[in-house]
């Protein structure tokens, strides 16, 4: 099954990417894409805070199964004032 990952803000600076594809299981889930995602992007090891993460345009949890996801977004939390 493929996935199509998007990168925001200091996670595409990270990466050096906006977007790409990744081969999941369906019963991979965030949590696990994230760790290979990070072996392919050594920097994203340098994350110290959870970033936020979408599933098909709904945010979900990193324990959110991948069965029937076709895009996951990975957004870095963000401050304001």
């Amino acid at each position: 099954m493929i996935v199509r990952v998007l990168w925001f803000a200091s996670l595409r600076d990270r990466t050096g990417r906006r977007e790409e594809t990744v081969e999941v299981e369906p019963d991979d889930d965030v949590r696990g894409l994230w760790e290979r995602l990070a072996s392919r992007h050594p920097r994203l090891g340098e994350v110290t805070v959870r970033p936020m993460v979408a599933c098909d345009r709904a945010y979900a949890t990193w324990d959110r199964r991948l069965r029937g996801v076709s895009e996951v977004a990975f957004l870095p939390p963000v401050s304001g004032g």
